[in-house]
């Protein structure tokens, strides 16, 4: 499964020239469901999303607090064109993404599982498959993608010391600031 969670000041779906959902401050999440999701996916989708520090706390330090540290909202939207392909020429590939009635069922599992996890009416919804026009306030801004199935960043045992000697040694003399010698920390959003 993949998402794009947006910090917002406020976010709403429109059907139809007609408010469906809408929320104040808290996430937008548009969620992406692929072939081979699984209600392990979900389950571990809906966690970091509800984890994730992407607010302030009460004495204004950022990176402190999660959406149900400071009782927000959440605005979820199916979209399936997450999972597109678009490495191959300029139309996009769909094959990726999950049949409409799975999806249908799966995406369901996920907002049970959000409101499971959290206070039932802070989680708000689209419209599944139908055209939605989203309105929101991206608060910052800031923008994050999760992707359950893959690492956010390199593995460091995927780095070795002779890889990052020869970038090094490519750069040496020219005006590139050198490569550091230990990668940055390593997140992952499966099982995190």
């Amino acid at each position: 499964m993949r998402a794009v969670i947006q910090r917002v000041a406020s976010a709403s779906v429109s059907v139809d020239e007609q408010v469906i959902s809408k929320i104040s401050r808290g996430l937008m999440v548009l969620v992406g469901i692929g072939t081979d999701d699984t209600v392990s996916d979900v389950e571990s989708l809906s966690n970091k999303i509800l984890s994730l520090r992407v607010f302030s706390d009460a004495s204004d330090a950022m990176w402190k607090a999660s959406v149900k540290d400071i009782g927000g909202e959440i605005l979820c939207v199916s979209q399936f064109t997450l999972m597109a392909n678009t490495t191959k020429g300029s139309k996009p590939d769909f094959h990726r993404a999950m049949a409409t009635e799975s999806s249908r069922q799966l995406y369901a599992v996920f907002l049970e599982k959000m409101r499971q996890l959290y206070v039932p009416d802070r989680i708000q919804d689209g419209q599944f498959g139908a055209m939605m026009n989203v309105s929101l306030t991206n608060e910052g801004p800031v923008t994050f993608t999760l992707d359950t199935r893959k690492f956010e960043y390199i593995s460091p045992a995927s780095t070795s010391s002779t890889s990052i000697e020869k970038v090094k040694k490519s750069t040496k003399g020219s005006k590139t600031p050198p490569v550091p010698s230990e990668p940055a920390s390593v997140t992952s959003p499966k099982g995190s």
